[in-house]
């Protein structure tokens, strides 16, 4: 599975990360439900260092198709509330 964080580039992982980021999304979706910016600046960066620890960075040149697609650490609380899907940023 492809994951791309936006502004940093494409990340291969297994499809057996998916429950513990779907853990992670749904916490860091109720932060975003509370409104609450300094808990939603935890849940992002946690979601986003999981990716990153989970997976294998591709090459800068490699163009493959995402099967998801996440904000950038730097995000706003309103994009990344725009950016939610029915099932949060990571599809079930």
């Amino acid at each position: 599975m492809i994951v791309r964080i936006m502004g940093e580039g494409q990340i291969e992982l297994d499809e057996s990360a998916l429950p513990e980021l779907n853990k992670l999304d749904d916490a860091l979706e109720a932060t975003i439900e509370r409104a609450d910016d300094a808990a939603f600046r935890d849940a992002l960066a946690a979601l986003l260092e999981s990716v990153r620890e989970a997976g294998s960075p591709l090459p800068d040149d490699s163009l493959e198709p995402s099967d998801f697609i996440l904000p950038p650490a730097d995000a706003h609380i309103d994009d990344v509330r725009n950016m939610l899907g029915d099932s949060g940023l990571i599809p079930d």
